[in-house]
Protein backbone atom coordinates (compact mmCIF):
# COMPACT_ATOMS: atom_id res chain seq x y z
CA UNK A 1 0.00 0.00 0.00
CA UNK A 2 1.14 3.50 -0.87
CA UNK A 3 0.13 5.96 1.87
CA UNK A 4 -1.37 9.21 0.62
CA UNK A 5 -2.91 10.68 3.77
CA UNK A 6 -3.71 9.16 7.14
CA UNK A 7 -7.07 7.95 5.78
CA UNK A 8 -6.19 7.20 2.15
CA UNK A 9 -3.82 4.59 0.73
CA UNK A 10 -3.52 3.11 -2.75
CA UNK A 11 -2.60 -0.47 -3.57
CA UNK A 12 0.43 -1.00 -5.80
CA UNK A 13 -1.73 -3.17 -8.06
CA UNK A 14 -3.77 -0.09 -9.08
CA UNK A 15 -0.68 1.45 -10.70
CA UNK A 16 0.97 0.24 -13.87
CA UNK A 17 4.32 1.43 -15.18
CA UNK A 18 5.74 1.32 -18.67
CA UNK A 19 9.18 2.41 -19.76
CA UNK A 20 10.06 4.31 -22.92
CA UNK A 21 13.16 5.89 -24.34
CA UNK A 22 13.73 9.41 -23.10
CA UNK A 23 15.19 12.40 -24.86
CA UNK A 24 17.61 14.83 -23.26
CA UNK A 25 20.90 14.29 -21.41
CA UNK A 26 22.39 10.87 -20.87
CA UNK A 27 24.83 10.31 -23.71
CA UNK A 28 24.59 6.91 -25.40
CA UNK A 29 22.18 5.71 -22.70
CA UNK A 30 19.45 7.83 -24.30
CA UNK A 31 19.67 5.71 -27.44
CA UNK A 32 19.99 2.34 -25.69
CA UNK A 33 17.95 2.35 -22.48
CA UNK A 34 14.30 2.99 -21.72
CA UNK A 35 14.67 5.31 -18.73
CA UNK A 36 11.51 7.44 -19.03
CA UNK A 37 8.52 6.22 -17.01
CA UNK A 38 4.83 6.39 -17.85
CA UNK A 39 2.83 5.76 -14.70
CA UNK A 40 -0.86 4.92 -15.21
CA UNK A 41 -3.49 5.10 -12.48
CA UNK A 42 -7.06 4.03 -13.28
CA UNK A 43 -8.92 6.85 -11.61
CA UNK A 44 -12.47 5.78 -12.47
CA UNK A 45 -12.17 2.18 -11.26
CA UNK A 46 -10.06 2.85 -8.17
CA UNK A 47 -11.67 1.44 -5.01
CA UNK A 48 -9.21 3.38 -2.82
CA UNK A 49 -10.50 6.88 -3.53
CA UNK A 50 -13.90 8.37 -2.61
CA UNK A 51 -15.96 9.88 -5.44
CA UNK A 52 -15.46 13.50 -4.33
CA UNK A 53 -11.67 13.12 -4.40
CA UNK A 54 -11.88 11.42 -7.81
CA UNK A 55 -13.83 14.39 -9.18
CA UNK A 56 -11.35 16.94 -7.78
CA UNK A 57 -8.42 14.84 -9.04
CA UNK A 58 -9.90 14.71 -12.55
CA UNK A 59 -10.22 18.52 -12.52
CA UNK A 60 -6.68 19.01 -11.16
CA UNK A 61 -5.05 16.59 -13.61
CA UNK A 62 -6.74 18.16 -16.63
CA UNK A 63 -5.28 16.81 -19.88
CA UNK A 64 -3.29 14.12 -18.06
CA UNK A 65 -6.53 12.13 -17.65
CA UNK A 66 -7.63 10.15 -20.71
CA UNK A 67 -11.24 9.80 -21.86
CA UNK A 68 -11.30 6.38 -20.14
CA UNK A 69 -10.43 8.00 -16.82
CA UNK A 70 -6.81 6.87 -16.62
CA UNK A 71 -4.36 9.35 -15.09
CA UNK A 72 -0.99 9.29 -16.89
CA UNK A 73 2.11 10.75 -15.27
CA UNK A 74 5.20 10.94 -17.45
CA UNK A 75 8.63 11.31 -15.86
CA UNK A 76 11.84 11.73 -17.85
CA UNK A 77 13.72 14.32 -15.81
CA UNK A 78 16.49 12.01 -14.59
CA UNK A 79 19.00 9.73 -16.28
CA UNK A 80 18.11 6.60 -14.37
CA UNK A 81 14.96 4.53 -14.53
CA UNK A 82 14.87 4.16 -10.75
CA UNK A 83 14.94 7.92 -10.11
CA UNK A 84 12.27 8.53 -12.78
CA UNK A 85 10.05 5.89 -11.13
CA UNK A 86 10.44 7.59 -7.76
CA UNK A 87 9.73 10.98 -9.30
CA UNK A 88 6.55 9.77 -11.03
CA UNK A 89 5.32 8.16 -7.81
CA UNK A 90 6.04 11.34 -5.81
CA UNK A 91 4.11 13.40 -8.35
CA UNK A 92 1.15 10.99 -8.22
CA UNK A 93 1.05 11.13 -4.42
CA UNK A 94 1.35 14.93 -4.47
CA UNK A 95 -1.56 15.44 -6.87
CA UNK A 96 -3.78 13.00 -4.95
CA UNK A 97 -2.93 14.79 -1.68
CA UNK A 98 -3.85 18.08 -3.31
CA UNK A 99 -7.19 16.62 -4.46
CA UNK A 100 -7.82 15.22 -0.97
CA UNK A 101 -7.83 18.75 0.48
CA UNK A 102 -11.43 20.00 0.32
CA UNK A 103 -11.74 23.45 -1.23
CA UNK A 104 -12.17 26.27 1.28
CA UNK A 105 -15.72 27.42 1.95
CA UNK A 106 -16.43 30.72 0.24
CA UNK A 107 -18.47 33.14 2.26
CA UNK A 108 -20.37 35.82 0.40
CA UNK A 109 -19.26 39.33 1.26
CA UNK A 110 -20.67 42.69 0.31
CA UNK A 111 -18.61 45.64 -0.88
CA UNK A 112 -18.17 48.40 1.70
CA UNK A 113 -19.64 51.86 1.18
CA UNK A 114 -16.13 53.33 0.83
CA UNK A 115 -15.23 50.83 -1.94
CA UNK A 116 -18.47 51.65 -3.79
CA UNK A 117 -17.73 55.38 -3.57
CA UNK A 118 -14.13 54.85 -4.77
CA UNK A 119 -15.40 52.86 -7.75
CA UNK A 120 -17.97 55.50 -8.69
CA UNK A 121 -15.40 58.30 -8.30
CA UNK A 122 -12.97 56.41 -10.54
CA UNK A 123 -15.69 55.94 -13.16
CA UNK A 124 -16.56 59.64 -13.00
CA UNK A 125 -12.92 60.65 -13.50
CA UNK A 126 -12.58 58.26 -16.46
CA UNK A 127 -15.73 59.72 -18.05
CA UNK A 128 -14.40 63.28 -17.59
CA UNK A 129 -11.11 62.33 -19.26
CA UNK A 130 -12.93 60.75 -22.20
CA UNK A 131 -15.28 63.71 -22.52
CA UNK A 132 -12.22 65.98 -22.80
CA UNK A 133 -10.92 63.98 -25.79
CA UNK A 134 -13.56 65.30 -28.16
CA UNK A 135 -12.89 67.43 -31.27
CA UNK A 136 -11.59 70.93 -30.75
CA UNK A 137 -13.89 73.55 -32.29
CA UNK A 138 -11.68 76.00 -34.30
CA UNK A 139 -14.08 78.91 -33.61
CA UNK A 140 -13.74 78.62 -29.82
CA UNK A 141 -10.03 79.45 -29.63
Amino acid sequence: MIPITSAIAIAETEITESFVRASGPGGQNVNKLATAVQLRFDLVNSPSLPDDIKARLRDLAGSRVTEDGVLIIDSRRFRTQKRNREDAMERLVAIIRQAAQPPPIRYKTRPTLASKLRRLDSKRRGADIKRGRGRVDPGRE
